[in-house]
């Protein structure tokens, strides 16, 4: 895993890019819900794929949980996975602010619209930086029972052994609604990006 690590300019230069995508993902989800968004430092590490499911269980143990997880792919080797995870009881709120039924289908469909704007935003964010081009796979929705978040998660991408975690989270500032966003990219593609991020540094 040692070969996977980032040089101090490589990580500054990767933190300023998710910190700019992160920025235009927050002001549309706070456009799409009249209200303002607070940001924390994201978090990001290399790390073992498989650790990842009990971390987040201890964050939503004693919470209903559900996941909105995405594929997506890009030029020169980028890919890997964006995951939104929602605590249901936040969820009903938002729910009823923007008008859904709680409990209906519809209240799904208005996890997959926010999970959208939040990674496709992100996502194209970052994609614009690295002058890359990404595609993405159909969302999948997945959810859990109380303290069923670690098997709810091993339905995603935790068969990979490494990866480049980004783990964002999102808040509205009167605390109604946040929500957890990880990205996901396998080990093979981190390296891909390590290139792009040594092309970049070299271009300033």
């Amino acid at each position: 895993m040692s070969t996977l690590g980032f040089s101090e300019e490589q990580r500054d230069c990767l933190q300023e890019i998710i910190n700019v995508a992160m920025g235009l993902a927050s002001d549309k989800l706070a456009r799409f819900l009249n209200t303002f968004v607070h940001l924390q430092v994201p978090s990001i590490a290399l790390v073992g794929a498989s650790h990842i499911p009990a971390e987040f269980e201890n964050r939503y143990q004693d919470t209903e949980a559900a996941l909105v997880s995405q594929g997506f792919f890009g030029n020169e080797g980028v890919r890997g996975e964006a995951i939104v995870l929602y605590q249901m009881e936040n969820a009903h709120k938002i729910s009823a602010l923007l008008g859904y039924e709680v409990g209906d289908v519809s209240e799904i469909e208005m996890l997959t619209d926010i999970s959208s704007i939040l990674t496709t935003t992100f996502l194209n964010g970052l994609a614009d930086q690295i002058e890359n081009s990404l595609s993405y796979s159909a969302p999948r929705v997945l959810s859990s029972v109380k303290g069923d978040m670690s098997s709810l998660l091993r339905n995603t991408s935790f068969h990979w052994e490494h990866a480049l975690k980004v783990d964002i989270s999102y808040q509205l500032v009167d605390h109604s609604f946040n929500c957890d966003m990880i990205l996901l990219i396998p080990g093979e593609a981190v390296t891909n990006i390590q290139r792009i991020l040594d092309r970049i540094l070299e271009d300033y």
